[in-house]
């Protein structure tokens, strides 16, 4: 993508408005505009950011067996009234009527909607076990809608919804998400600790928080700090392997995380004093088992083996998709700007041409472009009539994770200089060797 013929509102000034570091870099880099309170446009590069963030759900969804459909923003009252839940939601739900004066509903979540569907098309344990899911935009009526895409009315989220036929395969399930979740979060450059949490109005006993480490987080957490070295890594996973699964939740579990709603005093203080830590955590996903809670009140059952009818055992598990970008930003910043994870940037790598219309650095630049297009991989060209100092605080601020930079005297030497965003090192190199130093970084990315 060629800059001068790309739209990024950039801001030099940081807007009044913004409070936190994630809300202050999204408006500055023109990722997004606010149309209302809580409310925003996503902008092109923001909205590149979403899409990839939404793509590395698809996969590791698609990795743990689970189906994707899509389900409506707007939902009839009726379900909810089924469920029990539509006068004890609160607030937080917007409720309307459409022109006939039916009660209708912007969906926070999904529980009643994908619960009426499977009723409707399952009836036997044969096709079970099964796990639907979607990316959708919600709607929460906050009260006091604040930092930006971290606490927003309207949000993009993957909400998923298992059904089993007992609670065995209900738990194989949780656990099967929990560990497609970790590398998920993984993926895109975040340490997301599970913790055990308190299941609020979603409902059952059994519910993990991942939340991401963060001084602007807004729950207080306590952990184990060596909770923090965990990761999956390149390991594969058999999700049909119940004890694999299940051992992998437990090696992310048992060391303690919790937030302040399930803090147990006791239980920290057995933990050695230098790895007992105390911060703050910004929830990026949650997993719950509620078993028969809706698919009881709803009629939701299958034909057991033995020819009995029982009511379908469920857990419901979401990744906030666009709250992701806040979490990210919020973890991955300097002074400058945003620094980008390579799984989630908008572009692999930036170029920027330090004499724009000289021959000589105009065609290394093209050349640079088409190169790594010819691989798989879209370059910003950062082509305008700016001085140098503009492109690259352009660059900073937005984050990509490398730049190239291509001037006249470097040219006449023969090379270029690549640039970590991350590390600021830079090393000058053919432009060939840049190229494939770019290729290498992004071979497992995807």
């Amino acid at each position: 993508m060629r800059l001068s013929r790309y739209f990024l509102p950039v801001l030099k000034e940081n807007p009044a408005e913004a409070q936190i570091v994630s809300h202050r870099y999204m408006l500055r880099a023109g990722m997004i505009k606010q149309q209302a309170a809580g409310i925003y446009s996503w902008l092109p590069l923001g909205y590149r950011v979403l899409r990839r963030i939404e793509q590395i759900v698809h996969e590791e969804q698609a990795r743990a067996g689970h189906i994707p459909l899509l389900m409506p923003t707007l939902q009839p009252a009726d379900l909810w009234r089924e469920s029990g839940r539509y006068d004890d939601y609160g607030q937080e739900m917007l409720r309307i009527k459409d022109r006939h004066e039916r009660d209708m509903l912007y969906g926070p979540t999904n529980e009643e909607m994908i619960t009426d569907i499977f009723r409707s098309h399952v009836g036997s344990y044969k096709d079970l076990p099964l796990t639907l899911y979607h990316i959708q935009w919600k709607f929460r009526d906050e009260m006091r809608p604040r930092f930006g895409v971290m606490r927003g009315r309207e949000f993009l989220m993957k909400d998923g919804y298992n059904f089993d036929l007992d609670k065995d395969a209900a738990l194989h399930a949780y656990n099967r998400h929990m560990v497609s979740y970790l590398r998920t979060y993984e993926r895109m450059g975040l340490t997301a600790i599970p913790m055990r949490a308190a299941s609020g109005p979603i409902g059952g006993d059994n519910t993990h928080e991942f939340l991401v480490l963060a001084s602007t987080g807004e729950s207080e957490v306590f952990y184990d700090a060596a909770v923090t070295e965990l990761k999956l890594g390149d390991r594969e996973v058999d999700f049909d392997n119940r004890d694999e699964v299940a051992g992998i939740c437990q090696e992310f579990t048992t060391l303690y995380a919790r937030t302040d709603e399930t803090h147990d005093a006791a239980l920290f203080d057995q933990i050695p004093e230098d790895r007992r830590k105390v911060g703050r955590g910004i929830e990026v996903g949650q997993i719950f088992y509620f078993g028969t809670k809706y698919s009881e009140a709803m009629g939701a059952t299958v034909v057991t083996p033995e020819g009995t009818k029982v009511p379908v055992e469920m857990g419901s598990h979401g990744i906030g998709v666009s709250r992701l970008l806040g979490a990210i930003i919020e973890a991955s910043h300097d002074d400058k700007g945003i620094i980008w994870p390579e799984g989630v940037t908008p572009f692999p790598v930036g170029i920027v041409n330090l004499k724009q219309g000289d021959a000589s650095t105009d065609l290394a630049c093209e050349g640079l472009y088409k190169a790594l297009a010819a691989k798989g991989l879209e370059a910003l060209y950062d082509d305008r009539e700016e001085r140098a100092g503009a492109k690259f605080a352009t660059m900073d601020l937005i984050g990509l994770p490398w730049r190239i930079t291509v001037g006249p005297r470097g040219l006449a030497n023969g090379v270029v200089e690549l640039t970590s965003r991350r590390t600021g090192e830079s090393e000058e190199m053919s432009a060939e060797a840049a190229v494939d130093r770019i290729v290498q970084v992004y071979a497992g990315h995807r």
